[in-house]
């Protein structure tokens, strides 16, 4: 998706679209996921890991390889419903059955540190791998001959992806309370925790998305190369992946609200700063250190959610959170392009940082009151 994600707007921009339709296109990756939420969230509950991440396999592929055969604006629409919402379904999977193999909540920061690698390295992986051969596997630059072959790169990914795990023990399934009959998901919305971790995953994932949308407008104003874009993009990945890779380290010292509030602060300040950075050196060294602050909040957020979601109900916690996201990442790129079309990009980055900033007061209140299920005081009924 990542891949996808880079190489479709471009391509998108280099058939004459608009900075809007561009949004749009960029909004369709999540609008799918909006919708599938819910029903794949259930689906993991019941079936586990390694169903749900087939059939997202399979369908990823699919969509990948049609914009191969037609490379045309319709056919990439479709291309980003249906590889968006086969990751969306995977990592609801994936998310689930990590969180349930920690045993306490030190252990859920790190597994969830370890398990944020693989989309870092993947928002690496992808755009830079995309953008080479945007530029040098056509006949002439930038061909159209060059997308199709970065488009077939992305339909081989998840396939890559699933023989890594298909051999993965399912854990043991989880029995439903006594009394019968589930709660409605929209139940946990009464959780004013829940409610509060929801708004500042929203705030925080728009930074992603304004960053992801902005970046390729921006150099394409600049009349960067896709490689040159394609590397400040990798830049901000291999930073969050670093980030996460030492947040295991000291992740016994780490205060989920403490981290996701600092994220916040100096998120807002490294917006204000990016529009400035003119060359592509200065934005790929905003690109890191905004890699470095957002890599750091998703392992603090997912922890957050497992030490306030009842263990039965992991898969429908995993998947709110998920809606959320996606509903702010479906009406925000087509926000980010009327606006950035109107009154220009940098506005876009300034907007988005104040509210950030302003936000940072209910990430300090994101503080668990409800232990890990397989900690000692939940064991012990505390």
């Amino acid at each position: 998706m990542a891949a996808m994600r880079m190489a479709a707007p471009l391509l998108a921009l280099k058939q004459g679209y608009s900075a809007a339709a561009v949004g749009v296109l960029l909004a369709l990756f999540a609008l799918t996921q909006v919708f599938l939420a819910l029903p794949a969230g259930r689906y993991a509950d019941r079936h586990g890991l390694r169903r749900p991440v087939r059939l997202a396999v399979g369908v990823a592929a699919v969509g990948a390889a049609l914009a191969v055969v037609f490379p045309i604006f319709a056919v990439l629409c479709l291309s980003a419903l249906l590889t968006g919402g086969a990751t969306g379904a995977a990592s609801l999977a994936l998310q689930r059955h990590v969180g349930r193999a920690a045993q306490n909540p030190t252990q859920l920061k790190q597994v969830f540190s370890w398990l944020a690698i693989g989309p870092a390295i993947s928002n690496f992986l992808g755009p830079f791998g995309a953008g080479l051969l945007i530029d040098y596997a056509g006949s002439a630059a930038g061909d159209q001959q060059g997308y199709r072959a970065a488009f077939l790169f992305s339909a081989l990914l998840p396939l890559a992806g699933w023989w890594w795990i298909r051999q993965t023990r399912e854990l043991p399934p989880v029995s439903l309370p006594p009394g019968g009959k589930a709660p409605k998901a929209w139940h946990l919305l009464r959780e004013p925790m829940m409610r509060r971790l929801l708004v500042v995953n929203w705030f925080l994932s728009s930074c992603w998305d304004v960053h992801t949308f902005v970046l390729p407008v921006l150099g394409h104003e600049r009349g960067m190369s896709a490689s040159v874009i394609g590397s400040i993009l990798g830049s901000f990945a291999v930073a969050a992946a670093l980030v996460r890779v030492l947040l295991p380290l000291v992740a016994e010292r780490l205060r989920e609200s403490a981290v996701v509030t600092a994220a916040m602060l100096l998120t807002a300040l490294l917006f204000v700063a990016y529009p400035f950075m003119q060359s592509p050196l200065g934005m790929g060294v905003c690109s890191v250190l905004l890699g470095l602050v957002l890599g750091s909040v998703q392992p603090m957020i997912m922890s957050t959610l497992h030490q306030i979601t009842p263990e039965h109900r992991h898969g429908e916690g995993l998947a709110l959170r998920q809606m959320t996201i996606n509903g702010s990442s479906v009406l925000m790129p087509m926000l980010f392009g009327t606006v950035g079309a109107v009154v220009g990009v940098s506005v876009v980055f300034w907007t988005v940082g104040a509210v950030v900033g302003l936000g940072a007061r209910a990430a300090w209140q994101l503080k668990p009151i409800r232990p890990h299920p397989h900690s000692p005081q939940a064991a012990h009924g505390q």
